[in-house]
């Protein structure tokens, strides 16, 4: 039995039938250039499909419940399991409260940004035009099938793979299938693919493939395959949270062993009372341990921070993107469009028998079409000193472009009424229309030879007075596609910002060469597909290729497979790569980054595949958004080193307590009410005042948990220090003749530093000098806090959720907490200048802070 040639997986659509002679596409097609019946479409709509890429997403209900899964909530849920069987309802419905939160809002999040990408996307090429039942008939892209024969005209979207099949010429704009700058010339027999747009001409042409099994669906299937890997965020989240799950289950043990050995060395009979004990103690540390709200925070910090990017042009498809931006130390960009205008423009022209530039140009502008699409044309008579340089002549006959003679010819008259002839085209060609001698050949061979060099287009031009019977070879026009207004001046910030900037293009190194020197970013391009092999497996390559590619300056005839690889080389070398593109061929690259950046512009395919999206051109808005991302990232970091610090001082105090003093200072509905008077005014550090890093900024765990954990120390003895105070008020009479004090008062006062001196704590902590100087608390911060401060006390004073502290007692703890905020700062600015001391002068314990990258900036400290 034959194999398929449309179910076979697009082999044959990509190998046999893009090769085959005609004829043999026919037969494997069951088609012919009659086309087909509506009623044999509609049996291979039925058979194959409809002509579009099909997205394989997980349910809403999946991604709902990936919120559930994860060290925090699996922590999160522990305590809720343990508050059931334990019966203590009201810890379990607030703990189940804050766990659905915590998913809900994550969801909701994702889904907003979700939908925001939905909004951009558009279909592929919305109409064509298919000879059905033995006439043209206009249709709905997706309804094209194999076989279908098509007919395409200037400025149509080719809808499907192709083989063209009849007419005289057509050229097609493929830039952003394969980064080529100019459209390329089709003729009969040759391939078109999917997503390229019709420039000039107009052909027949045999569908050969359709939706997955295009080069625009073989595209997308390597997009499906790149990337997919847990975000640097998540990363971290994990950390954060097998850190404090490992403290807590030694704080644990250490808890259980106690009571275990109290019973050994004073045993009684064992009663269900004392396993009930352990039990609340274990629960009590457990919902210490719980960094509740570290995900909505993040969360949200990423959503306020992803609306400030939309303001600044850029569109967050996922919000881990933000933080990875903020670390990207390697960007890849596309020439093609994104660093140029994707526009051509003449240089300098090359006079040989021409005796001024204007009129080497204007013969030139004669063998144009005025009002052509076309590229050169454009920008051959762009070069003109202005639109009324052609008025004195008038075309009687044109001879457009086609892929055998490679020139152009138009028949004019002058003023005088004298008919003369003009011609452009390739250089060879001219030459050899033009017979000139041998010095004169051998000097526009050089000049050409030399234009490449320097990565510019050469095209000849002659003349003719005596109706093409004899040419006059005028000279040469040069032509490159110019970058884009700002790119030099966005490739300098970028490099401010401690960015390394890569070109990767479709074009020839030569020409790629040209425009990365004139942006400064280096003239070391070399072929891609000198490095990289046809079967070499991308997600494994050699350490001289990745070595290679880390070196280089920039990349030439560059397909997509080489954009995925060149990704992968950086990633393995240890960088944090952004990849801006705007084509198909994009994608896969886009995906695998972690930051794929769709620049303005960009096709559905690039937009669906990129984490952000420019709505502005040019790259400049990127750099405003790594700006952004990094302020963003910066407040995460101020948070969460707070938030880890004041999980440490919980869970210590509540250990340290029971061992020294017998019994806890802290409630489960204290700690819980500690989780949402702290953490929820603390979501307004999504609008804290923060300065933007010179450098990139990236999660250094051992740093941050060092910080954290250091400054965490400081705050268990400023709460343990308030114990002791408070158990040797409860022990002196003469202090309790001042001002009455239980036990249950001081869990309370507890309590109130707790909240109060966290709040303090995350003010000396958000920035790396002093408290005492800017830049300030942003306002929506301070008042957030201030506000909370405010109920925390008249909590305390009037008793509600727990028992009420004398007014002067209050008073007499914030006095307390404000010493220890100076004392505190004072300890901040050592332990940063202590920090500062050991990068410059590294000791034995450099290697212990010491990131394995150390060229980053330290994100934490």
């Amino acid at each position: 039995m034959s194999e398929d040639p449309i179910a076979s997986g697009g082999k044959k659509t990509s190998g046999d039938l893009e090769t085959a002679e005609l004829d043999a596409v026919y037969h494997q097609l069951a088609t012919s250039p009659k086309g087909l019946t509506t009623a044999q479409a509609q049996q291979r709509i039925e058979k194959y499909g409809r002509n579009e890429l099909v997205d394989k997403e997980a349910s809403d209900l999946e991604k709902f419940l990936r919120f559930f899964w994860g060290p925090i909530a699996w922590m999160i849920e522990a305590a809720a399991v343990l508050s059931l069987l334990m019966g203590h309802w009201s810890d379990l419905a607030i703990i189940l409260v804050l766990l659905f939160y915590n998913a809900i809002s994550g969801f909701w999040q994702e889904r907003k940004a979700s939908d925001a990408l939905a909004a951009l996307k558009a279909g592929l090429a919305p109409k064509a035009t298919a000879l059905r039942d033995g006439k043209f008939t206009s249709m709905g892209a997706d309804e094209v099938v194999p076989g279908d024969v098509l007919r395409i005209k200037l400025g149509e979207v080719v809808p499907a793979d192709v083989r063209f099949i009849d007419g005289d010429y057509i050229s097609i704009d493929q830039a952003a299938l394969t980064g080529e700058s100019l459209p390329v010339s089709k003729k009969i027999g040759d391939v078109g693919y999917s997503g390229s747009i019709a420039k000039m001409g107009e052909m027949s042409a045999v569908v050969i493939g359709t939706g997955n099994n295009t080069f625009f669906g073989r595209t997308a299937r390597l997009v499906a395959s790149a990337g997919g890997g847990a975000s640097h965020t998540q990363k971290a989240t994990t950390q954060i949270g097998d850190f404090l799950i490992f403290t807590s289950v030694v704080l644990c043990t250490i808890l259980v062993g106690f009571n275990i050995y109290h019973d050994i060395v004073a045993p009684t009979a064992w009663q269900w009372s004392e396993l009930a004990d352990i039990a609340r103690m274990v629960l009590v540390l457990l919902i210490a341990s719980i960094p509740v709200a570290m995900p909505s925070v993040i969360t949200v910090t990423n959503s306020l921070g992803a609306q400030q990017l939309a303001k600044k042009k850029a569109i967050v498809s996922r919000l881990e993107a933000i933080e990875e931006l903020a670390g990207v130390d390697v960007l890849c960009s596309d020439k093609t469009g994104t660093l140029t205008k994707n526009i051509l423009s003449l240089g300098d022209p090359i006079l040989f028998g021409a005796t001024t530039a204007d009129q080497l140009i204007l013969a030139g502008a004669l063998a144009s079409e005025t009002d052509s699409e076309d590229a050169i044309d454009k920008a051959v008579i762009g070069g003109l000193k202005g639109p009324k340089a052609l008025d004195g002549y008038k075309v009687t006959e044109f001879v457009p472009f086609d892929p055998v003679s490679k020139r152009t010819e138009g028949q004019v008259t002058d003023a005088k009424g004298k008919t003369l002839r003009f011609t452009k085209g390739a250089p060879q060609v001219i030459l050899d229309l033009c017979k000139p001698d041998a010095i004169t050949a051998a000097k526009a061979d050089k000049t050409v030879a030399d234009l490449a060099a320097n990565g510019m287009r050469a095209l000849s031009v002659a003349e003719s007075e005596d109706d093409g019977k004899s040419w006059n070879f005028l000279g040469i026009l040069s032509m490159l596609d110019p970058p884009r207004d700002g790119s030099k001046e966005t490739i300098k910030r970028a490099k401010e910002h401690g960015l390394r900037v890569k070109m990767v293009t479709g074009d020839d190194v030569a020409i790629g060469n040209q425009i990365s020197s004139q942006l400064g970013m280096g003239s070391h391009l070399i072929a891609a597909s000198d490095m990289f092999t046809k079967d070499m497996d991308m997600s494994h390559l050699p350490a001289r290729i990745t070595e290679c590619v880390d070196k280089a300056d920039g990349f030439g005839r560059v397909f997509p497979e080489h954009k995925y690889g060149i990704v992968r080389a950086l990633q393995d070398r240890g960088h944090v790569v952004a990849m801006t593109g705007d084509g198909v061929n994009d994608a896969p690259a886009l995906k695998q980054a972690d930051c794929g950046v769709a620049v303005s512009g960009a096709t559905d395919a690039a937009r669906a595949a990129a984490a952000l999206i420019l709505t502005a051109p040019g790259l400049s808005t990127i750099i405003d958004a790594i700006d952004e991302s990094r302020r963003i990232f910066e407040r995460i970091i101020n948070y969460i080193m707070f938030r880890v610090a004041m999980t440490l001082d919980i869970m210590f105090v509540v250990v340290l307590a029971t061992l020294f003093f017998g019994f806890s200072p802290l409630t489960p509905v204290m700690i819980i009410l500690l989780a949402l008077l702290d953490d929820i005014p603390i979501m307004t550090i999504a609008y804290d005042n923060t300065p933007s890093p010179k450098q990139p900024v990236r999660w250094q765990m051992q740093r941050l948990l060092f910080v954290s954990g250091f400054m965490g120390a400081m705050a268990v003895a400023q709460t343990f220090g308030l114990l002791l105070i408070g158990m040797e008020w409860l022990s002196n009479p003469q202090w309790q003749s001042w001002i009455t004090l239980t036990r249950d008062q001081l869990q309370t006062a507890v309590f109130l530093q707790i909240v109060a001196g966290g709040h303090l704590l995350l003010f000396v902590m958000r920035a790396r000098c002093s408290f005492f100087q800017p830049p300030w608390p942003a306002r929506p911060l301070f008042l957030a806090v201030v506000g909370t401060q405010i109920f925390a006390v008249l909590m305390c004073g009037f008793g509600w959720f727990v028992t009420a502290l004398p007014w002067t007692v209050i008073g007499l703890i914030w006095l307390y907490l404000l010493g220890w905020m100076l004392i505190l700062d004072w300890i901040k600015l050592s332990l940063y200048g202590r920090l500062r001391d050991a990068a410059e002068h590294p000791r034995w314990y450099t290697r212990f802070l010491q990131s394995r990258h150390p060229s980053h900036s330290v994100a934490s400290p």
